[in-house]
């Protein structure tokens, strides 16, 4: 069995894929008109009837998951969140992290929680190119200074 990626509901299959393309550059693999493959997230309308459940069982907003993306450039990818009138976050904005890492949650247009992260990587070179030494770096980030280094590596 092989892992294939996540499908998720939406109501404009259109119109999140411009969504989806335009803030995360994703090209499309595969299209079928109401379902919209980027090749390990897809995107399907009329969810509740290809599922033969209720049409308001799918639900809005939910809490327990949440589609997540690594980003080198996080200030630029925060620059160009900020330019959108569409974006709906969760909580206040950007987070830090206790090992360090910056994050930013909001809501796509069908109002699945998105988490964009600041590159592991990045996040090394940040502290890094602040100053801290590789030791400094691995006790701030609680992480052994060989990961580290194979982190910078990768």
């Amino acid at each position: 069995m092989k892992y294939q990626g996540v499908c998720i509901a939406v109501r404009d299959v259109n119109l999140s894929k411009k969504f989806y393309q335009d803030l995360f550059g994703l090209a499309v693999f595969q299209d079928y008109g109401i379902n919209i493959s980027f090749g390990g997230l897809s995107l399907q309308q009329d969810f509740d009837r290809l599922m033969g459940i209720p049409k308001d069982s799918v639900l809005q907003q939910s809490h327990n998951m949440e589609l997540y993306f690594e980003e080198e450039d996080f200030d630029g990818f925060i620059t160009k969140l900020a330019r959108r009138n569409d974006i709906r976050y969760v909580g206040d904005g950007v987070k830090e992290a206790r090992w360090g890492q910056r994050a930013v949650r909001f809501y796509d247009l069908d109002g699945h929680m998105i988490e964009v992260g600041e590159s592991m990587k990045m996040v090394v070179r940040r502290f890094l190119d602040s100053g801290m030494s590789m030791a400094e770096t691995s006790k701030r980030m609680d992480v052994s200074v060989s990961d580290l280094e194979t982190l910078l590596r990768s």
